[in-house]
């Protein structure tokens, strides 16, 4: 009997063609919606997580608190060469590295552009930088050396017009640096056109004698890496002479950073799942409209099923799930959009904006999710016109012209 109602609830929609076509655009927009809103989110998440992993789960991080934007960007309060050398005497802490950042004017043949331009320490480039590893060349060796490692985008996005090879000239603040090393690409714009100079020769080109706008804190046993955190703090917060009101700086565990990107994530996705339900709504009014319609047609239909036998529920069934086929259609044709336009937008953001980050991930379970989604939607945006046909009375009916 179930499969009697789904063949005469395809038979019906097929007969419409032109009307359920029309009904099906409003659910499968909102379905793409919903399906890429998600798929991002869950690529954003995973890529984040990669980038983790590839910096590494046993080190947390320190910077300036009130620091906005990129590190090196104006803040109230700095930390120093002082704060590293009191955090590696703290126990669990196995390494440490500090990072220094400004701004500068670099030139490349004919292009100038402004960059961020980042000091650090030769011989600490495993806890600066984890697993992350060179395109080509080699990493800074000599400290005051006047050698230069540049993000992937000076080598495969044209970032300086022409492409940079190893063994080019950069000038930094007019002095001339030679390019020894190119990073793989990292996913992060600002990371990918990051230009990292050693140590002794970024603060003399800069004039920066103590300034540390960052700290990296490599624990010896990940499992500690909490309790490690809440000792550097409390040793920070005497060697800088400050309380829990007057605290000036911030430590951030990769299972905060997390968290907090997690937050973010979830109060822009609902946001724009509230506007695409927005959208969902409209379609099951479409389909609701398209279901009443489609009760007016066959009021005769309907007599003639109710004369011979026919229940109520037979009614009321045949309808819901003619409904709920226009909104599985339309779930359907929505995935099958979102996944286009997904793919089209990791594209672009992988080769015109030069970031991993917003790429899509295409669960199995996202896609029955969505799909089961439309066809509960449909169903449910059709329940009252349903309800409407089986309180037609069989003799009215079959008088209905």
């Amino acid at each position: 009997m179930i499969s009697d109602y789904f063949r005469m609830s395809l038979r019906n929609v097929r007969r419409e063609k032109a009307r359920s076509f029309l009904t099906l655009l409003g659910i499968s927009i909102s379905i793409a919606t919903i399906f890429v809103l998600i798929s991002l989110s869950l690529g954003l998440e995973v890529a984040i997580q990669e980038q983790f992993e590839t910096l590494g789960a046993d080190k947390f991080f320190i910077q300036p608190r009130g620091q906005f934007g990129p590190h090196g960007s104006a803040t109230a309060v700095d930390l120093n060469e002082e704060d590293i050398q009191t955090i590696e005497r703290v126990q669990g802490v196995e390494d440490t590295v500090g990072w220094t950042v400004a701004n500068a004017k670099i030139e490349f043949k004919d292009t100038i552009k402004f960059v961020s331009v980042s000091g650090i320490d030769p011989e600490k480039i495993e806890v600066a930088f984890g697993s992350y590893d060179l395109d080509e060349g080699r990493f800074l060796k000599n400290s005051g050396s006047k050698e230069i490692v540049v993000g992937s985008q000076y080598k495969y996005n044209n970032f300086l017009i022409e492409k940079v090879e190893i063994g080019d000239k950069i000038l930094i603040n007019d002095v001339e640096f030679e390019v020894v090393g190119i990073f793989e690409t990292i996913g992060n714009p600002q990371d990918d056109r990051q230009i990292y100079l050693a140590e002794d020769s970024f603060r003399e080109l800069f004039n920066i004698p103590n300034r540390v706008d960052f700290i990296i804190v490599k624990v010896t046993n990940q499992e500690e890496i909490n309790e490690v955190a809440d000792r550097v703090e409390r040793r920070l917060m005497n060697s800088r002479d400050v309380d829990e009101k007057t605290i000036d700086f911030t430590i951030l565990t990769p299972e905060e950073l997390l968290g907090a990107v997690g937050n973010v994530l979830d109060i822009v996705t609902t946001f724009l799942l509230g506007v695409a339900a927005i959208s969902l709504l409209v379609g099951g009014i479409n389909i609701a409209n398209t279901m009443f319609t489609s009760v007016l047609e066959r009021t005769r239909e309907i007599g003639v099923m109710k004369a011979i036998g026919a229940k109520n529920s037979d009614i009321l069934s045949i309808f819901v799930i003619e409904a709920g086929f226009l909104g599985l259609i339309g779930g359907i044709l929505g995935v099958l959009f979102g996944l286009g336009v997904g793919k089209a937008i990791e594209y672009v953001a992988i080769n015109q904006l030069g970031t991993t980050l917003l790429k899509v991930v295409f669960p199995y379970y996202l896609i029955l999710g969505c799909l089961a989604f439309a066809f509960l939607a449909g169903a449910l945006s059709g329940l009252w016109p349903a309800w409407r046909a089986t309180k037609i009375k069989p003799v009215e009916a079959l008088r209905y012209e």
